[in-house]
């Protein structure tokens, strides 16, 4: 499996997981630059189910104004990262 360029390689080897159990696809079909509906085949109901996952995966919730924004692999472990594992602000 082809590793995320982002600080958490933990992060995406749980999105990846998450992805692949959502999709019913194999781990190593998906890579960083893959787009969860033009590559792996997602379409409107996959991305609800698969951001669900992802809120039960990371414990935190996904605003609805934010989902526009998870396109990709690589977009939804930077999304992680910033939102959810970032220190909290003052």
């Amino acid at each position: 499996m082809s590793e995320s360029s982002t600080a958490n390689p933990e992060v995406y080897r749980q999105v990846v997981t998450v992805i692949a159990k959502v999709l019913g696809i194999a781990q190593d079909m998906i890579k960083p630059e893959s787009n969860f509906v033009n590559d792996l085949g997602a379409d409107s109901l996959d991305r609800v189910t698969l951001v669900m996952a992802l809120e039960d995966a990371f414990k935190r919730q996904i605003p609805e104004e934010d989902l526009d924004k998870l396109t990709t692999v690589n977009s939804t472990v930077a999304y992680i990262e910033k939102n959810f594992l970032a220190k909290s602000q003052p």
